[in-house]
C-alpha cells in the first residue's frame, strides 16, 4: 500500500487547484525529516493533522480503526507562511544535491516545488493548511 503526503486547504473549494501527488515525499519522509532538522527547519509531518474527512476515507480504505473518529482532536490548520519556510529550505537544499536523501531526490524536490506553488495561492487567499495522508 502506497501512501501520498498531500495539502488539505482550509474551507471547501479553496479556488484552486490543490494537488499535489507526495508519494515520494512520503516514501523518503525519513530522510526528508533528517534534512529539515539539519537544516534547522520544522519537519514537513510536524504540519499533519487528521480532520474527520480523511480519517473516514483512511478506514474505508482498511488503514485505521473506526473508533478513533470518535476521539479526533479538532484538526490544525497553519499559516502557509511556516509551511514555505520549511519547504523553501528543503528545496534550496535539494537543488544543491538532491541525492543527498537517496536516488529520487529529484522526484522529492518537483512534489516539493509543487507544494510551493499550493502553498504561496493558500498565502494570498489568506487561507490556513495542513498535511495529510493517503494510503492507496
Amino acid at each position: 500500500m502506497a501512501a501520498s503526503l498531500y495539502i488539505v486547504v482550509e474551507g471547501e473549494d479553496p479556488g484552486y487547484d490543490i494537488f499535489v501527488n507526495g508519494t515520494s515525499l512520503a516514501q523518503h519522509e525519513d530522510a526528508v525529516e533528517r534534512l529539515a532538522l539539519r537544516l534547522g527547519v520544522k519537519p514537513l509531518l510536524e504540519f499533519f493533522s487528521a480532520d474527520e474527512n480523511s480519517m473516514a476515507l483512511l478506514i474505508e480504505e482498511g488503514a485505521g480503526n473506526p473508533e478513533l473518529l470518535t476521539q479526533l482532536p479538532p484538526p490544525q490548520w497553519y499559516a502557509p507562511a511556516a509551511g514555505l519556510e520549511t519547504v523553501s529550505a528543503l528545496i534550496h537544499a535539494l537543488r544543491e544535491d538532491p541525492l543527498q536523501i537517496g536516488a529520487e531526490g529529484a522526484l522529492v524536490l518537483a512534489e516539493l516545488e509543487e507544494y510551493v506553488i499550493v502553498l504561496r495561492k493558500a498565502e494570498e487567499r489568506g487561507l490556513r493548511w495542513h498535511l495529510a495522508v493517503s494510503w492507496r
